[in-house]
């Protein structure tokens, strides 16, 4: 498991002052996206610097550290929410810049934030059925362009408080790269484990979160709510066959202080056990999961368990297992 940091700092102060005069108007307080989402800063990649460059970056990572051959691979699954067209795939251009063989499947699998976890288990279930023997799951996200685009929006004399609170989250937002290569357990002894875990739906809820190039928005209570309660109700089915009240870690989705807190204090987690990034890389979609894990890596022991754990829009969450 790797990731990459893109390098361009941007801060909540910097958002801020570009907002100082809707804020005013608006009767808002000073240094809100600190104050209330917990975010100070968050990263955009350098001029030049695509998103899906930085996946293939974050790839050719995890196949150095893995000791796996772009030969070897059976399998790309890219899950960037971010794209620049509807086709041809993103997976593409990384199957051709990673250099793995025209043997390799390659294709995109899209579900808002829980796109890598998804990715990690379908690639394990094609591993264990000997459909194929190395997989690489890669992510790479863009906030730049849509966070431009909301902050002129916002700009405007005609912004209200609803629009502001619409749009919120999206300043939220942050950009990075991650990957993992998994293989067979059974030839690689000591290597870390993916058990499985739970998946679970409320699509109920699917119009509480709806985003696109230009801007995201958003109604944050109600999916707080609505996703809180699908963790919960998801954490006590799995309980009886899982077992995960007394992980050694709990890796989230990073979105922000009150979500982090919601969830600890809804399913009684140890805080001291729930490693926070989103502070200085904000909320990075599907890989800000991944980054939160290479980020712990040193810190893990060998058997130490892992879970996974995340809601994305629409309502989905996951929950999956890995023994370090």
């Amino acid at each position: 498991m790797t990731s990459v940091e893109a390098p361009r700092i941007v801060s909540s102060t910097d958002f801020d002052h570009r907002l100082a005069a809707t804020l005013r108007r608006l009767k808002f307080p000073p240094k809100l996206l600190e104050r209330v989402a917990g975010v100070t800063h968050r990263r955009w990649w350098a001029p030049g610097t695509s998103f899906d460059d930085a996946a293939i970056e974050a790839g050719a990572k995890a196949l150095a550290e893995s000791g796996i051959e772009a030969s070897e691979i059976g399998l790309l699954i890219n899950t960037s929410v971010t794209r620049r067209n509807l086709e041809p795939s993103v997976a593409v251009k990384i199957h051709h810049g990673l250099g793995l063989p025209s043997s390799a499947l390659n294709f995109d699998l899209a579900n808002a934030c829980l796109g890598f976890v998804n990715g990690m288990t379908l690639a394990a279930n094609m591993i264990d059925s000997g459909q194929i023997k190395y997989a690489v799951i890669v992510n790479g996200e863009d906030a730049q362009a849509t966070q431009e685009a909301t902050l002129a929006r916002l700009q405007r004399p005609e912004t209200t408080r609803e629009d502001f609170n619409r749009e919120f989250a999206t300043l939220t937002l942050g950009s990075g790269a991650a990957a993992a290569v998994l293989g067979p357990a059974d030839q690689h002894p000591g290597a870390h484990r993916i058990l499985g875990g739970v998946m679970r739906a409320g699509t109920e809820h699917h119009e509480l979160c709806v985003g696109g190039i230009d801007g995201m928005a958003t109604d944050t209570k109600a999916l707080l709510d609505g996703g809180l309660q699908l963790v919960v109700d998801a954490w006590h089915e799995a309980q009886p066959e899982w077992n995960w009240a007394s992980m050694d870690r709990y890796v989230t989705h990073q979105v922000s202080t009150a979500y982090t807190q919601a969830i600890i204090d809804a399913i009684d987690l140890d805080p001291d056990k729930v490693p926070i990034t989103f502070p200085h890389w904000g909320n990075v979609g599907p890989a800000s999961l991944p980054m939160t894990l290479a980020a712990e890596a040193q810190s893990l022991g060998a058997g130490d368990r892992v879970l996974c754990m995340g809601v994305g829009s629409g309502l989905n969450t996951a929950m999956v297992e890995i023994v370090w």
